[in-house]
Parts: structure tokens; C-alpha cells; sequence
């Protein structure tokens, strides 16, 4: 479907392994407009997209029990987007993802127990189909978990499998007669003893891989998607533990028929429809991870190197690395195909990652929703929830506003207690307050869906003189924007961006700061779409971005 992309992606992937093997890091100045573009591709609705990750356990709890439910999420959803695209007071979200939403014995969900009933605590599955439905109507698309690696060791495929070596069960999972010795991807242990015999489960004991190996768990987990798509009214999948589908002895992960099976598995999802998006969880370096794009085995991977790039680099108060990794990225793909997060459910939170620090968090923010790829925001993270490990401590119930519950829950106890910076942290104080961090999320979320150029535009990179400061174009047939991101904890001044060529036509640019709101100085464009020394600001403060749209003079 996309084999000229595959096609020179690879040649551009190989190129760009050479490279990075061989040379440091470049140093933050003009980057050529020669970057090895990434070929435009085949784009989903995704692409339009800023999705919302949603822990429904945490979000908003409708039957006082203290644990959330899909009925709570519902009400909630005009928090998420009202429907009506005049207003301004919603976050914008157009797509939600859910952490699984199964039958499972434990609070995250992981391990399943039934495929096709939801979770009890959450409600059923009639509250689910009321769920998509009432998305849908606001303009909100839906996807789940769907953990296709393992089950948990106490399904019925399991506990069958286990008792009975007879069982037609059995060859569903991996076992082995002695223990072959070898650990994990992390060290751990991955062959754990059962009745004499070893079986291999790779996260822990509780969570048994399946054997894909064996056509029968194929047919069983393709009936599974099917009916969630078919049935359910699901709109696509997150697929946890990706990599891991199919292990090879020690190489246990990135394995050959582990790609090979994710490309049924997506020609299987387009035949039911061709818009279902699948987005995999593969948490591993970008020369690994995009190849699952390129080969249109998956529509979406998780860019974790440059989730990491950001958040480092704005911490160090230098773009060097996320210049580099941004490079990297944006030639290892095809245009615009990855998914772009700063943290989930797995890592620590962003507030906590910066000590507190709201301008970081603001400015990773400007960078998240004006960046390529399509935009993933773990809940809470626009209002600054801060989160540490352990997992539990990163998955605390969502604080709407101060006072007991935090308006998650009625209930005396929640599921998981409450952040202590409830009183300062929560929807309703920061909706009051205009310069908060929520008030900086709705904003750029709402410019993104307004500007097709920060959805599906390329990137070029600008030359700048403040060295703390990186800039770039975002750059379609419709419309052009500079973004400008001071990642230092100084104020720069008099700082002057130049570009040698671009898609720009020559002329005059009207220019518009969107963020403050404000008329800034011409830009000048020379015919090769290029400029040089262009001063928009007088200073960036600390920590600021900017968002820049040209307006053709005269056009």
C-alpha cells in the first residue's frame, strides 16, 4: 500500500543508523533544508487528531463505589470536548484512548480474564456502546487497550492449559519440560515453574505469553478485535507489548514473525475497515521502532525516544538533543506517522519530571501540540497532576476540584488516595484562572485542530542565534506557522532565525503570535523561500514559546 515510502524509508533508515553510529549530536544551528524529508504518506482521520489517555479506574467515579466507571467518563466528556467547535472551555480533544477496560483480577487491567465482557467495575458492555456513541457525537473517536501478548494466569485458557497437558489449550501458551535458563529483556525471569513443567511469561508470573505460533490463538484474538470493532463500535487499538508478540529464544523482542504477524493482523483490521487505527506500544530506540510504520504492520508507534528528548532537554535547558532526536525521528517515518506523548502510564509524571516547575511543563506542552506526529496526553498532565513511582502513585484519580473526593468520587476512600496538591492542582481552580497550565492546553490543542499545517505539515528547522532557542517551520499547502521554544531558564533578547530555502512562496508575510495574541513585525521571504535574520520578539522569557502564523500579504 505504500511501497514507494517503504521503499526510500529504508534507504533513509539505513543511512540514518550509519550516521548516528559514526557522529555526536549536532551542535544547534543551521540545519540544511537538504534533511532527507520524509516521503508523504497515506493519512488516517488520526492525523487530525490530539488523543486523551484515560485510566477509567481514576477519571470519575458515577455510582460512589470509589472506583471510576465508563458512566463517570461519559459525564465528564464535555469536559474533553463539548461537540461544538465555537466554544472554548473544553480541552479539544478528538480522540480518547482507554486503558484496558477487561475482565481482569488486578486494578490495571493487563492481565485479562475475558476478552469480550468489560471490566465489572467499569460497568458493561452496553456502557461502553453508550460511551462511543456519546464520543461520537462530540466528535471524539475511541480506542482500547487490547494486551495481545499475554493473559492473565487465571483466564480459563489458562487454568485449563494448566491442569491438562491433553488440553487443546495447552499449545496456546509456551512451555517448556526443564527451565532454559535465560532471563528477560530487564533480567527478570521469564520461565516460571508449574507442575513440573516451566511455562514462559515475560512481565511476570501472573501474565502467561501466548503462543502465536499456533493458528488456533490467532483466529481467537482476530474474533476478539473483530468484536470490538463489529460489535462493540470501537474505532481502533493501542497494542500493548507490540515488540513481544512472538519471542525467539533469547531474542525476545523486534523478532521476524513478530512483524510478520502484526502485518496480518493489519491487514485483518483494514479488511473490517479500512480507518481502524492500530498504535503500538514499541519501547525501543527509533531504528527499531519505526520500521513497524514503514512496513505498514501498524499505522502508529509510540515515538518514546523523542518523548525522552523533550523532557531532557528541557530540563537541561538546551534543544542540542532534541534537535538531534527530532532530525532522527522525523526522517525515520513517513510523514507525520508516529505518535508523540511526554509521558503514560508507565513513567512518572511531567510535573514531577521537572521538579515542579509549571514554565517547563508549559513549554513541553507548546512543543507536544506543535510538533509532527499525532498527540497523545496521559490524563491529568494538563492540569500538572504530579505522579512518582510506585505505578499506582502515577495513576491517581483524576482531581476535578478541591475537596473531599476531589470530585472524582463521593465515596470516604477512592480506589487510590488523592494527590496533596489537590487545593492548587485541580480543573476547577485552574478553569479560573486564565494563565494556567489547563488554560495553556486548551489553547494549543484548539490550535491545532484550527491550523492544518501543525497537523499535517512538514518541518524545517531554523538557524538561530540564541542558542537556547530552537525554531522551526510548520509548513503546508494551506498555510505556513513558525514555532519558537526558549528551552534555557534565561531570557533571551534580540533573537534572529534565518532559513535557506523552503516551500514558502517569496513575498511579504503578515505575522500573528497566536499564543499572546499580537501583530508582530513583517517577514520578508526571498525566492527561494528562504530568510534571513528575522527578529520577531524583542525577548522570549524563560521557558516560552511562541506560535507564529504568516499571512501571505496581498494573497
Amino acid at each position: 500500500m505504500r511501497k514507494l515510502a517503504r521503499a526510500v524509508l529504508n534507504i533513509l533508515l539505513l543511512a540514518n543508523l550509519l550516521l548516528t553510529g559514526c557522529r555526536a549530536a549536532p551542535t544547534v544551528g543551521p540545519l540544511p533544508y537538504a534533511w532527507p524529508m520524509s516521503p508523504a504518506s497515506e493519512s488516517g482521520w488520526w492525523n487530525d487528531a490530539v488523543f486523551y489517555e484515560v485510566f477509567v479506574r481514576s477519571f470519575a467515579d458515577s455510582d460512589g463505589d470509589g472506583i471510576g466507571d465508563l458512566q463517570g467518563l461519559i459525564e465528564r466528556l464535555d469536559y474533553l470536548n463539548d461537540g461544538d467547535p465555537a466554544t472554548n472551555d473544553d480541552l479539544g480533544v478528538t480522540g480518547l484512548w482507554l486503558m484496558p477496560i477487561m475482565q481482569s483480577p488486578s486494578y490495571h487491567g493487563y492481565d485479562v480474564v475475558d476478552y469480550m465482557t468489560v471490566e465489572e467495575d467499569y460497568g458493561t458492555n452496553d456502557d461502553f456502546r453508550a460511551l462511543v456513541a456519546a464520543a461520537h457525537a462530540r466528535g471524539i473517536r475511541v480506542i482500547i487497550d487490547l494486551p495481545l501478548n499475554h493473559t492473565s494466569d487465571a483466564h480459563p485458557w489458562f487454568v485449563e492449559a494448566s491442569r491438562n497437558p491433553q488440553s487443546p489449550y495447552r499449545d496456546w501458551y509456551i512451555w517448556s519440560a526443564t527451565n532454559p535458563g535465560y532471563t528477560g529483556p530487564w533480567g527478570e525471569a521469564v520461565w516460571h515453574p508449574l507442575g513440573g513443567v516451566y511455562y514462559y511469561a515475560l512481565f511476570w508470573s501472573g501474565m502467561p505469553d501466548l503462543n502465536y505460533r499456533n493458528p488456533a490463538v490467532t483466529a481467537q484474538m482476530e474474533e476478539v478485535a473483530r468484536f470490538w470493532l463489529e460489535d462493540m463500535g470501537a474505532d481502533g487499538f493501542r497494542l500493548d507489548a507490540a515488540r513481544h508478540l512472538i519471542e525467539d529464544g533469547q531474542q525476545q523482542a523486534n523478532t521476524p514473525e513478530t512483524h510478520a504477524w502484526l502485518a496480518d493482523f493489519d491487514r485483518f483490521t483494514d479488511e473490517i475497515g479500512p480507518d481502524v487505527l492500530t498504535v503500538g506500544e514499541v519501547w525501543d530506540q527509533t531504528i527499531l521502532a519505526a520500521p513497524y510504520v514503514v512496513e505498514d504492520e501498524l499505522d502508529l508507534v509510540f515515538e518514546f525516544n523523542l518523548a525522552g528528548a523533550i523532557l531532557d532537554s528541557i530540563n537541561a535547558g538546551n534543544p542540542q538533543w532534541f534537535a538531534h532526536v527530532l532530525e532522527q525521528t522525523n526522517n525515520s517515518y513517513p510523514r507525520n506517522q508516529f505518535a508523540t506523548f511526554l509521558t503514560n502510564h508507565d513513567q512518572e509524571r511531567v510535573i514531577s519530571q521537572f521538579g515542579g516547575d509549571v514554565d517547563k511543563a508549559r513549554l513541553a506542552a507548546t512543543l507536544l501540540l506543535t510538533l509532527p506526529g499525532v498527540p497523545f496526553i496521559y490524563y491529568g498532565e494538563e492540569i500538572g497532576m504530579a505522579g512518582q513511582k510506585p505505578d499506582e502513585r502515577i495513576r491517581t484519580p483524576m482531581q476535578w476540584y478541591y475537596g473531599p473526593g476531589a470530585g472524582f468520587t463521593d465515596a470516604n476512600q477512592p480506589w487510590e488516595a488523592v494527590n496533596d496538591d489537590v487545593e492548587t492542582v485541580n480543573v476547577a481552580a485552574q478553569s479560573a484562572d486564565p494563565a494556567s497550565l489547563l488554560h495553556h492546553y486548551r489553547r494549543l490543542i484548539h490550535l491545532r485542530n484550527e491550523h492544518v499545517a501543525l497537523r499535517s505539515g512538514g518541518l524545517l528547522p531554523l538557524d538561530s542565534t540564541c542558542r537556547p532557542v530552537y525554531g522551526f517551520l510548520r509548513d503546508h499547502a494551506a498555510e505556513s506557522l513558525l514555532v519558537l521554544a526558549n528551552f534555557g531558564g534565561d531570557e533571551q533578547s534580540g533573537c534572529a532565525f534565518s532559513l535557506a530555502a523552503s516551500p514558502l512562496a517569496p513575498g511579504e508575510y503578515h505575522v500573528r503570535d497566536l499564543l499572546a495574541d499580537m501583530s508582530l513585525a513583517e517577514l520578508a521571504v526571498d525566492a527561494h523561500g528562504g530568510f534571513s535574520g528575522y527578529a520577531p520578539l524583542a525577548t522570549l522569557a524563560p521557558r516560552e514559546g511562541a506560535v507564529l502564523w504568516l499571512e501571505p500579504v496581498g494573497r
